[in-house]
């Protein structure tokens, strides 16, 4: 009976190392489509193209702050830390639901950062699946 128990067991952790190989496949693709997108919305912001960058957000983006206070915002806050020095993902996580957002598909991008006046940046970047199936950025932030 030890021997029946044992198999069951390594059947059903088999399974569920397949069903998340499967799942990580999924939003595997997902994740660099979004990484994808968040390089380049973030090239925009580097080359100071603060209202490009707005043009290029999502609908949910653009919807919570008006276009001239994003550039303001950006001028006031992004342009005092230089050039882009590096930029190498850090973390990057696939999501559902996210707090005060409605639920969709996200990936949340941490990129390790290194700007000319700040050395040891942490960019948050989160892309959504909007519905014409194009990943564009939601969320931006700087620590």
């Amino acid at each position: 009976m030890r021997g029946v128990n044992r198999s069951v067991t390594v059947l059903a952790v088999a399974a569920c190392a397949l069903a998340w190989s499967t799942a990580w496949a999924q939003h595997g693709e997902q994740e660099t489509k979004a990484v994808e997108a968040a390089k380049a919305w973030l090239a925009l912001v580097d080359a100071g193209k603060f209202s490009e960058s707005w043009d290029a957000a999502g609908t949910m983006f653009r919807g919570a702050v008006a276009k001239d206070q994003w550039a303001k915002m950006l001028q006031a806050n992004r342009t005092p830390l230089g050039k882009l020095v590096s930029r190498a993902v850090k973390a990057k996580q696939y999501a559902t639901s996210l707090p005060g957002a409605p639920d969709g598909q996200y990936v949340v991008v941490q990129f390790d950062t290194s700007f000319q006046s700040k050395k040891g940046a942490v960019e948050t970047v989160t892309p959504v699946l909007e519905k014409d199936g194009t990943w564009r950025v939601v969320g931006y932030f700087i620590k």
